[in-house]
């Protein structure tokens, strides 16, 4: 093994063992063989870490006191955003991404107040979209006016968009011609990744926290492509009676239990097919695990990989779901 870092995933690489992290025909590679192929070929392979290997490196994240990025995507905000800040003590800006998959009509300063609400300390908050490439220039003057050293450290779950965050920034203002290996699957980082921008910013991109309890862990190939929205989300309302239902794919059932006849919006990927049924007769997905919530007036269900599903009056709501998949109730984002 050498002390060469793959530029893609930061996993240190080696030529010994072709089923090990890292494997390379040839130690002047720049890509590992599983970058290599993911970047040219599309062929993704999982590799599990524990979360523990992850802790580690934030724990050492903390101790350089250098500016941090937290990154968390708009659509699956994780259920709590304390639990970095327990870690890390550091300067830390809250970077709000894939603004572009929601409704052009949700703006910037409802979502930012939502945040400011949470009574969590963050030096400044921004909503941004890497793909529109919205209020990149904005975050790198925040930026500039935060740091304490020419290093900033970018954290967040798995698929928040760190590495495409880094890549366009990459482009936008450095001659580097590195690019981080990206992917629809959690855990494409595997280690620390150093990009020099210019003479006074080197960003260092971080492995995902990897959320144990969310559907992009369990889905198959084909269901993970649809699961992140590609463009704006075009919600849909059903309006639903007591003993009627939606599902969605073969993901999700939620029955309107009781209470007065409701709205359910659901803030999903385009791609995912719902269904509403209009008698309590069908038994699709029965046999998932069931969770009943008494939902309050404006709230949201979020599931865990999947979205969210704003609920406007109160009722009580009955969802099926695989029991490795998380869900909660928090206050309506939107």
């Amino acid at each position: 093994m050498s002390s060469k870092k793959c530029f893609g995933c930061g996993v240190l690489l080696q030529n010994e063992n072709m089923l090990q992290e890292g494997y390379v025909l040839n130690l002047e590679d720049d890509l590992c063989q599983r970058c290599f192929r993911m970047k040219n070929y599309g062929e993704y392979q999982m590799v599990t870490k524990s979360n523990e290997e992850y802790l580690n490196i934030m724990r050492s994240v903390g101790e350089t006191k250098d500016l941090v990025l937290y990154v968390t995507d708009l659509l699956n905000i994780e259920k709590d955003l304390l639990e970095i800040r327990k870690i890390l003590s550091n300067k830390m800006i809250l970077v709000l991404n894939k603004k572009d998959v929601l409704p052009k009509s949700v703006k910037d300063e409802k979502l930012i107040a939502y945040f400011e609400n949470m009574n969590i300390h963050f030096e400044d908050i921004i909503v941004i979209s890497v793909a529109k490439n919205y209020n990149i220039d904005k975050l790198m003057k925040i930026v500039k006016q935060n740091q304490t050293s020419k290093n900033v450290y970018v954290v967040g779950h798995t698929n928040a968009g760190k590495s495409t965050l880094i890549n366009k920034l990459i482009k936008n203002y450095s001659e580097n011609t590195q690019e981080l290996t990206i992917s629809p699957l959690p855990s494409t980082t595997l280690n620390t990744v150093s990009i020099v921008l210019n003479d006074y910013l080197t960003l260092i991109d971080t492995p995902g926290l990897v959320d144990s309890k969310s559907l992009v862990n369990y889905a198959l190939p084909e269901l993970l492509k649809k699961l992140s929205p590609k463009k704006e989300i075009k919600p849909r309302t059903y309006q639903l009676r007591k003993n009627q239902s939606i599902l969605i794919e073969d993901i999700l059932r939620i029955d309107y239990k009781e209470g007065e006849k409701n709205s359910f919006t659901l803030y999903i990927s385009n791609e995912l097919k719902t269904k509403r049924f209009l008698n309590p007769r069908h038994k699709d997905l029965k046999e998932l695990s069931k969770t009943t919530y008494e939902m309050k007036y404006g709230e949201d269900i979020v599931v865990n990989g999947l979205g969210f599903i704003k609920i406007v009056n109160q009722g009580t709501v009955d969802i099926y779901l695989d029991k490795n998949i998380e869900s909660f109730v928090r206050k309506s984002l939107i």
